[in-house]
């Protein structure tokens, strides 16, 4: 019996160490070498807007402050491409990934790809999927906002400022993306927590200014009706304002319209008065990105969530904090 037992384990011990050889079904990130620099890739989802090119531009700036090569793609708001731009990451010998997934399901192929090549990824400001990649284990961990702690807080300030006003339009991010959902979800739930209010109509506007300004006048001429506007990005409020102000309608005053990620130019909608309120969703990745990199590298244990902090913008603030916006 005892040396049936001794077969048993040693015959498990070596296919657990063939599969470790072959990089197979290891539930590990793999490690990352100290050297003095580092070859790194940065897959951005697009740049088509003042957050994408903030966030670009603190990683690459970060990036040349520490003298690391930065090997930069732009997926052009194509999940597709994304996955090419992380395999020609994989073929170029990257040291790390830091990923910002367009979708949470089409990039999992891509953070696989990675952990099997032996490369470590970080998800930056977007996830994935958590019931097929798992922080810890497949990618290093998630550096971003709480997306659903963002649509709460709108949903709250909404509560308490609304002054009557009630039929809420929604103008939703990319379908199937981390923000969208989550800032989605923590809206809706909070707002029907609070009572007295309708969501009339929620529709995605792709996080981008001139569908979202579609999107709008549609949903506008079906409710009339509606007061509210919460638009889970600037771009999109910036293209409700467009389509109120074409209505005839005066933002602000007729409509209030509230969004989440606090560019400069949605500060100065609030200090105009043409936006009631707007979350932070702070892009300014690069110190806290490379920071993370250069401690996984030391052996540092690293949380599978790294939340960063976001300011909220309203008429108490908005002009004083203008010149701090990005």
């Amino acid at each position: 019996m005892t040396m049936i037992s001794r077969r048993t384990f040693m015959l498990a011990a070596t296919a657990v160490g063939a599969l470790a050889v072959a990089g197979v079904a290891i539930a590990e990130v793999p490690k990352l070498a100290q050297k003095d620099t580092y070859k790194v890739g940065f897959a951005q989802t697009e740049s088509n807007n003042p957050w994408r090119i903030a966030q670009t531009n603190s990683m690459k700036a970060e990036a040349e402050k520490l003298g690391f090569q930065l090997v930069y793609t732009d997926a052009a708001g194509s999940a597709a491409k994304q996955v090419a731009d992380v395999n020609a990451m994989i073929a170029q010998g990257v040291d790390v990934i830091f990923l910002a997934p367009r979708e949470e399901k089409p990039l999992i192929p891509a953070v696989m790809a990675a952990k099997k090549a032996g490369i470590p990824v970080i998800l930056l400001d977007r996830s994935v999927d958590p019931s097929l990649a798992k922080a810890g284990e497949d990618y290093l961990t998630f550096i971003g906002s709480n997306f659903v702690e963002e649509g709460k807080r709108v949903a709250e300030w909404l509560a308490k400022n609304a002054n009557g006003k009630s039929k809420i339009i929604e103008l939703e991010g990319t379908t199937g993306s981390s923000p969208a959902n989550d800032r989605k979800k923590g809206f809706d739930e909070a707002i029907q927590a609070a009572g007295g209010f309708e969501i009339v109509a929620s529709q995605t506007g792709d996080f981008a200014r001139d569908k979202g300004r579609q999107v709008a006048e549609a949903l506008l001429q079906a409710h009339p009706d509606a007061d509210i506007i919460y638009a889970h990005n600037d771009e999109m409020a910036m293209g409700a304002i467009a389509a109120l102000e074409a209505a005839g309608k005066v933002p602000g005053k007729d409509v209030l319209v509230l969004s989440i990620d606090g560019g400069k130019e949605a500060v100065q909608a609030v200090v105009d008065g043409k936006i009631a309120a707007v979350v932070e969703c702070n892009p300014r990745f690069g110190p806290k990105a490379f920071e993370t990199m250069l401690r996984y590298a030391k052996g540092e244990a690293i949380d599978p969530a790294l939340v960063n902090e976001d300011k909220f913008y309203d008429a108490s603030n908005a002009a004083a904090e203008l010149a701090n916006a990005y």
